[in-house]
């Protein structure tokens, strides 16, 4: 395993928290954007949505 060196650098105990909540943050910042940035998704929501 190759990319199993980078745990002598970092601690599991450290690495993979971060991993995890960075994954997390970047993820409610997709979301977040898709929220801001579409003018259909908050009539989708609430069920007024027009079908083309």
């Amino acid at each position: 395993m190759t990319n199993g060196k980078i745990w002598l650098v970092v601690k599991p105990t450290v690495g993979v928290p971060l991993f995890l909540s960075a994954v997390a943050i970047s993820s409610f910042l997709v979301h977040l954007a898709i929220v801001t940035n579409t003018t259909w998704l908050p009539d989708y929501y609430a069920g007024s949505a027009k079908a083309e």
